[in-house]
């Protein structure tokens, strides 16, 4: 997959998957943890028994795309490119 941003993106699994890691790169950081936590309304336990709901985890990944540069050091922490993050968003949301 290139590097623009398309419709058919990654599949479920995988955007999930990437999703997933991203959240633990904002986790990994207690400020930008408790950053998310504060704008999304989520609590903890929220994030725990979300973790398998597309919507929820398009939301980890619009997250940080509120901040470019934590959607930059997301991508390179986990080892994709911030397209590729935005595509996972996309086909996540397409599963809603």
């Amino acid at each position: 997959m290139g590097d623009t941003i398309r419709t058919d993106g990654p599949g479920a699994e995988d955007s999930a998957t990437l999703a997933l890691l991203a959240l633990g790169w904002i986790l990994g950081d207690p400020d930008r943890a408790s950053r998310l936590l504060a704008l999304t309304g989520m609590t903890a336990d929220d994030l725990r028994s979300g973790a398998g709901n597309p919507a929820i985890l398009a939301e980890f990944i619009r997250y940080l795309e509120g901040n470019e540069s934590d959607l930059v050091a997301a991508a390179e922490a986990v080892g994709t490119t911030p397209v590729r993050l935005v595509n996972a968003r996309i086909e996540l949301e397409r599963q809603c």
